[in-house]
């Protein structure tokens, strides 16, 4: 039993790591939304034992809570009880969210324009001279950037796990997303918006320059064919 358990929880701890895992956070808003999920996951496993609890009593001393009327059970079981755990969640989350929405600043961050088409994403750089790089994200190191997201066909979705939430690509329609990587390195991101058969093969790379090497990098993505297919 001890083996298969330690099996299990090697297994179950894998899935939280990886290119693609919400729950190996590298950026704030990607740690605020790792945060949440493990409050939400305790959250309702302290629901899950509570109402568990009440149901291994009723079955070791049959006859408890005989006293108490069907009405009350319905209102402390069915209101009492979830919302002892669940309001604070609900507040917990409101605040959260709030925290992650592109709220306008001091300073205004980068810019960088991400143009889905079926299936490729473009990336535009109008901050930069107007760079264009295809299915390959170039950002700078502890620097916010807003990701400006539009379609050019169908609804596909923006989404690099690892840096903050994802946000719908509509065509017609311009969709806002402030991102920001904690360190240098490669990234993935991935359409997460089912459109069409080639959605599963609709990934881009990122790579994270240091902020000094971030401008030399762009230029070079400018000279280079290769960045622009």
């Amino acid at each position: 039993m001890r083996a298969a358990l330690q099996a299990g929880s090697l297994v179950a701890l894998s899935g939280c790591s990886g290119p693609l895992s919400t729950l190996d956070p590298s950026g704030p808003a990607a740690a605020s939304i790792a945060t949440m999920w493990w409050v939400m996951l305790i959250g309702s496993a302290v629901l899950f034992l509570l109402v568990v609890g009440i149901f291994i009593q009723v079955f070791r001393r049959p006859g408890w809570g005989s006293s108490v009327s069907p009405t009350r059970w319905v209102v402390l079981g069915g209101l009492v009880l979830p919302a002892i755990v669940l309001l604070p969640l609900l507040a917990y989350g409101l605040v959260t969210g709030e925290r992650l929405l592109p709220l306008p600043g001091s300073a205004p961050p980068q810019r960088v324009e991400a143009v889905a088409a079926q299936w490729n994403w473009t990336f535009r750089y109008p901050d930069h001279g107007g760079v264009e790089t295809r299915n390959m994200l170039l950002l700078p190191a502890g620097t916010p950037v807003d990701m400006v997201v539009t379609s050019k066909d169908v609804i596909h979705a923006f989404w690099v796990p690892r840096f903050a939430g994802k946000v719908d690509a509509v065509p017609g329609r311009v969709n806002r997303l402030r991102i920001q990587a904690d360190q240098p390195g490669r990234y993935e991101g991935t359409c997460d918006e089912f459109c069409g058969l080639g959605h599963a093969g609709m990934r881009f790379g990122v790579i994270v320059y240091p902020q000094g090497a971030f401008p030399a990098a762009l230029e070079q993505a400018r000279a280079a064919p290769e960045a622009r297919k």
